[in-house]
């Protein structure tokens, strides 16, 4: 755990002060996200995406999440969402965190992934899912996208989205967009004992 927390500290000077680690006693913490379409709970992985998973749950405690869009769905690849409100705004971005790619975690179906530009070191508060195996996402002879998480309930929802009718959107200038917009309505830190049950 020690070693956790210095890599937190120690890795990420550009982090500011009002990211302290959330539930660091939890190597595994789980998120709810309540979507328009259905709940999706996903398992973070601290132990090999330290500093993903505590800029994430940052976004989540401070409701930085809630009411923002999944803008860009392509079927079997990905949906994408946390950056923006239901009006296109752009919600508020921290300083960038340090790419973890390398962690071993693999950009296969039902894994949550931290969205980046071309800068590997550019990741701020956009996620998505992989709804496809996208090994092409994983580092190789260049930096890779950051896993951090697992879908362990809501495969069905996430299937649901992934297949949503989408079309350029005239007004943002960008193709993949859902038709009928698809929402993250709220997402909730869950306590360090619960258990799903379905």
């Amino acid at each position: 755990m020690l070693l956790i927390l210095s890599c937190l500290l120690f890795t990420a000077p550009s982090w500011s002060a009002k990211q302290a680690i959330i539930d660091g006693n939890n190597l595994y913490p789980q998120v709810k996200l309540e979507t328009s379409m259905g709940v999706i709970i996903v398992e973070l992985d601290r132990v090999k995406a330290p500093l993903a998973v505590n800029n994430f749950l940052w976004h989540v405690v401070s409701k930085e999440y809630d009411n923002t869009l999944f803008h860009r769905v392509i079927e079997d690849f990905v949906v994408q969402g946390g950056g923006f409100d239901r009006n296109f705004i752009p919600r508020k971005e921290p300083e960038p965190i340090f790419n973890e790619s390398g962690n071993g975690l693999k950009n296969s179906y039902g894994t949550i992934a931290m969205a980046r530009q071309y800068d590997p070191h550019s990741a701020t508060r956009q996620f998505y899912f992989n709804v496809g195996d996208n090994a092409d996402l994983d580092p190789g002879r260049n930096w890779g996208y950051t896993v951090f998480g697992i879908v362990t309930s809501g495969d069905a929802v996430l299937n649901k989205m992934a297949s949503v009718e989408t079309d350029f959107n005239e007004q943002q200038g960008w193709p993949d967009v859902p038709v009928e917009p698809l929402i993250l309505l709220k997402a909730t830190l869950l306590p360090a004992d619960y258990i799903h049950q379905e």
